[in-house]
């Protein structure tokens, strides 16, 4: 069970982070490209290797490191919506 659930934040903090990206935020959209490029691969490839650390650490018993996944995915998705809804 632990699995599934830190899968499904998992998936959750994608759809956040692509949801920042494509939101158009003035924070991005004043980036050179290039370094846009670079920094939304290298965001997408961070929070890959996170999930698969979490993954990793509920498959070996570690239920402790989903609470904190958990408690990361709240706080990327209080930062993804505040910057979605342009409150930042």
């Amino acid at each position: 069970m632990a699995l599934i659930i830190t899968f499904l934040l998992g998936m959750g903090n994608f759809a956040c982070h692509r949801a920042v990206i494509a939101s158009g935020h003035r924070m991005l959209s004043e980036m050179p490209p290039r370094t846009l490029l670079i920094a939304q691969r290298a965001s997408l490839a961070l929070e890959f290797c996170l999930l698969c650390g979490a993954l990793y650490a509920a498959s070996e018993g570690a239920v402790h490191w989903v609470w904190l996944y958990g408690g990361y995915f709240l706080i990327n998705l209080g930062a993804a919506w505040s910057i979605v809804t342009r409150r930042i």
